[in-house]
């Protein structure tokens, strides 16, 4: 049958309530889906999926709750947090998938969450191990497909931080979502690993308070709003899909005694500091080889775009000198990819990471050739050392107090 024939239906999405959320899934749950979503441990997927239902129960949705591993008092103790809409839940305190599809089957939802796959059981079966897990997942999305039933799994992580179970449960359902932070900090950042039905490049942005998870409908402010220009601090104009995002990113160089000396990343790529710390090296005449190297983005916030790489090379520049990068009292802003062969390559968007970086005040950016259009505010540099001489020439170097 040739592709014009093919009748395409388009169903509405489920609109979650949650912006951050359904900016993430592509505009909402598609029913009929299978959407994973995995973390640590604490993280709040509980608390993420519980408010999706309490917002689509809220407005008129059949909605079903299934905890396989805690007691439906432990779960109404974390509904009490959320709100009056999410104590109106109907859940289902049930391991066995049997019982699981029987209540599916019966009351026809049209968004259900499992929590969690692995405690699922099949008859005689352990539950968790590799096998019983494939075969809940796939009972799950023939019921999901046959019922029109959007099905949200929660999924536990190993310690190495990747989805826990075989790699084809990834590929058996729609949509993977990480939902990652560290626990000692307040933000909680959403990403998807695998989407069809909307991009992997976005990512949602919340802050884990009493009263449960709130949406950061502004990040730039929260993550750049306690930079001061310092030595080994510079704002990094990044870019999170369709999003700008200002994150501090802060480097340490400190004298060592230890060989090899230590090169400790947070938030950026181990394997690309050591590329940048190379390119310092080779092309800007920075001999750190004695010297314990440690990079962080301020906020626990993770970057793996390559227009982080000027940033870092910038921070580490002004950690090893001791002086501050600034311009009129505010850090300096920069983003772009550098080479192997010292350049500073060209990274999309430039005028929105620009525009982003003006609207916070921060008014020297450095980065790489814009092409045609010029971009206001930019300080265009095409390698590493004409970077570093750059900010010299400019009087934006300033020695700390």
């Amino acid at each position: 049958m040739a592709l014009r024939d093919v009748r395409a239906e388009r169903s509405e999405r489920l609109g979650t309530g949650i912006d951050e959320f359904d900016r993430v899934l592509g505009g909402g749950l598609v029913p009929g889906s299978l959407v994973l979503l995995g973390g640590s441990p604490g993280i709040g997927k509980s608390t993420l999926a519980g408010m999706a239902l309490a917002n689509l129960s809220a407005a008129g949705q059949e909605v079903l709750y299934v905890s396989g591993e805690e007691s439906a008092a432990q779960v109404r103790r974390r509904a009490e947090r959320l709100g009056d809409h999410a104590l109106s839940v109907p859940m289902l305190a049930e391991p066995s998938l049997d019982a699981v599809l029987g209540a599916i089957e019966a009351d026809r939802p049209a968004a259900c969450v499992i929590d969690s796959v692995q405690t699922l059981s099949i008859g005689d079966s352990t539950p968790g191990s590799v096998g019983s897990i494939r075969e809940a997942t796939s009972a799950l999305l023939e019921a999901a497909k046959r019922l029109d039933v959007t099905m949200i799994l929660i999924g536990h992580v190993t310690k190495e931080g990747s989805i826990a179970g075989p790699r084809a449960l990834e590929h058996l359902v729609d949509c993977v979502l990480h939902f990652e932070g560290e626990r000692e900090r307040t933000f909680r950042t959403l990403r998807a690993l695998k989407n069809r039905f909307g991009a992997t490049s976005e990512v949602g942005v919340f802050e884990m308070r009493e009263g449960g998870l709130v949406e950061v409908v502004d990040p730039s402010a929260r993550f750049v709003g306690e930079a001061r220009p310092a030595p080994g601090s510079v704002v990094l104009c990044a870019m999170e899909g369709t999003r700008p995002l200002l994150v501090e990113v802060q480097a340490l160089v400190a004298p060592t005694e230890i060989v090899p000396p230590r090169r400790t990343s947070t938030g950026v790529d181990r394997n690309r500091l050591a590329l940048v710390l190379a390119v310092l090296n080779r092309h800007a005449g920075l001999s750190l080889g004695s010297a314990d190297v440690f990079v962080n983005v301020a906020g626990g916030v993770r970057i793996d775009e390559p227009g982080a790489d000027l940033a870092v090379a910038l921070a580490v520049a002004s950690a090893h000198s001791g002086r501050a990068l600034e311009s009129n009292g505010k850090p300096l802003a920069c983003f772009g990819e550098i080479g192997l062969t010292g350049e500073v390559r060209y990274v999309a968007h430039a005028d929105r990471r620009a525009a982003e970086a003006r609207k916070f005040g921060l008014t020297q950016i450095l980065g790489p050739p814009p092409g045609d259009e010029p971009v206001q505010g930019l300080t265009p540099v095409s390698t590493i050392k004409a970077a570093l001489s750059g900010v010299r020439s400019t009087g934006s170097l300033k020695r700390a107090a």
